[in-house]
């Protein structure tokens, strides 16, 4: 038994009086429309956010938005102009000419603007590498707040996930923001 173990199962033996758990109800934020929203906020945070018409091809929109994307990675399988699947590839350096890459999102929220991305390619610096970025998000997975979203996401296999609202920006201390500094310089967010 290690001394951490020790220790505490002598301190869970002498505590003389015990309590509930206490049960915390959060009135956090909500609402009317998600969608809404979504867009509103990714564009706030200066991301792009396009919600598919019905019928229209996902690859058409892409093509019209970066016109002048030479190198596009993804693996989704409806994604049909990719030049180069992330998977590929045998180290994540491999990835650093990519001028588009195409990924999906798992859940977005309304509240900020954010989407959690888990890990589902090989290296998951294709998400910071690319000179733009393209999250394809189910308009039906989009909560309201924080709260919500940490409900409902889980683990995967890679032990990775990261939220990603809008391009990479910093503001240093000369107060100048800088957009594209450490990762993307432009988000484009799809809800199909």
């Amino acid at each position: 038994m290690s001394s951490k173990n020790y220790i505490l199962e002598k301190i869970t033996r002498n505590i003389q009086k015990r309590h509930d758990r206490p049960v915390v109800k959060l009135d956090a934020i909500s609402f009317d429309n998600l969608l809404t929203q979504f867009v509103e906020i990714s564009q706030a945070v200066g991301g792009h956010a396009v919600v598919l018409e019905e019928g229209q091809d996902i690859n058409a929109v892409i093509r019209d938005l970066y016109p002048d994307a030479k190198e596009i990675s993804s693996a989704l399988k409806d994604i049909t102009l990719s030049t180069l699947d992330p998977n590929s590839v045998a180290e994540a350096a491999d990835l650093k000419d990519v001028d588009l890459a195409i990924i999906e999102g798992e859940l977005g929220v309304a509240e900020n603007g954010c989407i959690w991305i888990p890990q589902e390619i090989k290296h998951k610096a294709l998400y910071f590498i690319t000179q733009y970025l393209v999250i394809v998000l189910d308009k039906n997975k989009i909560v309201n707040n924080m709260h919500e979203a940490y409900a409902k996401i889980g683990t995967n296999d890679k032990g990775f996930g990261v939220f990603i609202s809008g391009p990479s920006k910093t503001a240093d201390i000369e107060q100048a923001l800088v957009v594209g500094a450490h990762g993307p310089k432009g988000l484009t967010v799809i809800l199909k």
